[in-house]
């Protein structure tokens, strides 16, 4: 029988800036229900990724002096590096700068635009450069941005526009016979009141005044604007083809199940998104969950407010897997939630170090100290026991229903009960009692049976929430039933099986001593230095780039003496290539008599690699050795220019590579 299958989402991360923990939060969440639903047998596809382009983008990489696609490289690689580091089991990483996915969203604009949907016209409005929108005069809030509270500025500038209007009717009908779209239903209101029943303005979808972007194949002066190009990730990632035949992966797992979002976006995929997809006649997606905000205190995390969090500081300070619980414990479903590093390290202590660490060790220690760690038969039962066992066995039930309702810290909690119901157990049964009397042994037996039992029950729930730790639990354990079916039963632990060393799985924190560590690590480099330090080596590649250009300077008079120290000699080009990344340099392999050199030359816009070879050039072979984007230059050829014309200085007849020009 074919599995059921599951598509779900993240936002796709903006990649202006690295992401600070609130924004790493979604793709947390979003990796636990992907792995819950693994477990639980369905075919699964877990989709995120960057979105590349914008304005803000093109600003914000003329301002660090590179161009936009090496800032976006740049970003996008630190992205997805953090997402690994969080364990983010995704299935796919798509960048918005993909050749497939352009060429698609080329596509998907032309067939709107020949449709009808699509006209072109000229905007008047408040635009928000961060926010990437323009607003009315009504629409502000003290005559600032809505969303983000920044300064708005008049722009006008010709564009295409998308008929929002059109679909309008339809889509309150779709939101009226699908309740379920919206989740939690508070935001439907809000969408539906304040956006829907107002009336739908048709929506900006090109940009003249800036060209990071996807260029609109048949008016190229305009590029797609980011409501077009980035909500089409979802299908372009699965092979969504508007001219034909889609792909394999579009046909097996479209409509997505859930978009996992901000709540800060739910307009954009609730109202856009849903009627870009009926006018290209693409069935809709299920569900569209936008998750609360994870506060800092009380506020949302910023840079100008100096309250943000990275997740790498707090995985370096906490570990992974605690960090991973507190976000996915402390976030409510519909209300934002909050973070502080007093409240994470009294997570931390309670429901890690103490319920759960501290169960595992104390019954492995257990079995170890009176069974030789061999586990046990359970053969003596009591009124206890049933209650511990049919609280083990109704855990998983819960669990599911409320992971099927995305309340992922409700989960939590109802695996967490289980666990604080256990240790209780421990305190009622009293298995140090019990062992010093031989009457008690078999009672023993079956009380560490039962303990043994409820945490792989534990540590199986926890898998898609913890997943390491989960892991290590059930190696302790070695537990050899670790499916999702296994929960229905409580006889899961084999007897007789021996458990392995029971290892301390959480150390408990002293709250002073981390917090004084956190405060003095507070100006040191945070998790985006590495971002900054490439960046600066981008910056000094291109200013050895622009010397290797021979820029023209007013010449200055030198002596004799000076131009002795000048060594120039005659040599042979054996090989050239391209650079990667640049659009004006050649790495050239040349032969200066007995020796081979290597030189990096900015004369790619006037010779192509295969023209120079053979020939002969002037080298400057004294020159101090540089690095040009990573790859050492030992001396440079003579050109001379004139404007954009560029000619090699070459001699007139065939002469010994390696002569000396004087």
């Amino acid at each position: 029988m074919d599995k059921k299958k599951f598509y779900i989402t993240t936002a796709i991360a903006y990649t202006s800036k690295v992401p600070h923990i609130g924004n790493t939060y979604e793709a947390v969440l979003s990796d636990a229900i992907a792995r819950y639903k693994r477990m639980k047998g369905y075919d699964v596809f877990f989709l995120t990724g960057t979105d590349e382009h914008g304005q803000k983008i093109q600003e914000q990489a003329e301002s660090d002096g590179l161009k936009p696609q090496e800032h976006v490289d740049i970003i996008a690689k630190e992205i997805r590096r953090i997402w690994d580091f969080m364990n983010i089991s995704y299935d796919k990483f798509i960048r918005t700068t993909d050749k497939e996915h352009k060429e698609t969203v080329q596509k998907i604009f032309k067939k709107l635009y020949e449709q009808g949907d699509i006209y072109k016209s000229s905007y008047e409005g408040l635009y928000c450069t961060p926010c990437e929108s323009f607003y009315t005069e009504s629409q502000l809030v003290d005559d600032k941005c809505p969303d983000c509270g920044r300064e708005v500025k008049k722009a006008s500038e010709e564009a295409y526009f998308f008929k929002l209007s059109k679909y309008a009717d339809r889509l309150m009908k779709f939101v009226e016979e699908n309740p379920d779209f919206f989740w939690p239903e508070s935001r439907k209101n809000e969408m539906v009141n304040n956006f829907i029943k107002p009336g739908l303005q048709d929506l900006c979808v090109s940009r003249t005044s800036f060209n990071w972007g996807v260029p609109v194949s048949f008016d190229e002066r305009h590029v797609v604007y980011v409501w077009i190009d980035a909500l089409s990730n979802y299908i372009t990632a699965l092979g969504y083809n508007p001219d034909g035949e889609s792909g394999e992966l579009f046909k097996r797992y479209w409509p997505a199940d859930v978009h996992v979002i901000g709540k800060d976006i739910v307009r954009f995929h609730t109202i856009y998104w849903p009627i870009i997809l009926m006018a290209l006649d693409v069935e809709l997606p299920k569900q569209v969950y936008g998750h609360p905000w994870l506060l800092t205190g009380k506020d949302k995390m910023s840079k100008s407010k100096g309250n943000v969090i990275y997740a790498e500081d707090l995985v370096r300070y906490f570990g992974l897997d605690p960090v991973r619980y507190y976000l996915l414990n402390e976030m409510p479903f519909a209300q934002d939630g909050n973070l502080t590093y007093e409240h994470m390290i009294g997570k931390i202590n309670s429901d890690l170090a103490n319920n759960l660490g501290n169960l595992v060790n104390r019954t492995i220690t257990m079995v170890k100290k009176y069974f030789d760690g061999v586990i046990p038969a359970p053969n003596v039962k009591d009124a206890l026991d049933d209650e511990l066992i049919a609280l083990a066995l109704e855990t998983s039930g819960k669990v599911e229903a409320k992971m099927e309702e995305y309340k992922i810290a409700e989960a939590l909690d109802e695996i967490f009960i289980l666990l604080r119901r256990s240790n209780k157990y421990i305190d009622e049964t009293t298995p140090w009692i019990l062992a010093k009397d031989e009457a008690g042994k078999e009672r023993l037996a079956t009380v560490l049976y039962n303990l043994l039992e409820c945490i792989r029950i534990a540590s199986i729930l926890l898998a898609p929430f913890i997943p390491d730790t989960a892991l290590e639990i059930q190696k302790q354990l070695n537990a050899q039933n670790t499916e999702w079916e296994s929960l229905k039963s409580f006889d899961g632990t084999v007897v007789g099986l021996t458990v392995n060393e029971a290892k301390p799985l959480f150390a408990r924190i002293d709250e002073e001593k981390k917090l004084a560590e956190i405060s003095e690590d507070k100006e040191e480099a945070s998790a985006a230095e590495p971002i900054k330090e490439e960046k600066q080596e981008k910056k000094e590649a291109k200013k050895e780039e622009k010397k290797a250009e021979k820029v023209e300077t007013k010449p200055e008079f030198i002596t004799i003496d000076d131009f002795a120290k000048v060594e120039l000699k005659i040599a042979k080009v054996l090989e050239a290539e391209k650079v990667e990344g640049s659009d004006k340099l050649l790495k050239l392999q040349l032969e200066v008599g007995e020796e081979k050199r290597q030189v990096v030359s900015g004369i790619a816009k006037t010779y192509k690699p295969e023209d120079l070879i053979g020939k002969h050039v002037v080298l400057v072979a004294n020159l101090k050795p540089v690095k040009l984007r990573g790859i050492e230059s030992n001396g440079m050829i003579l050109a001379a220019s004139n404007g954009d014309e560029l000619t090699l200085v070459t001699p007139m007849t065939e002469i010994k590579s390696g002569s000396t020009v004087s």
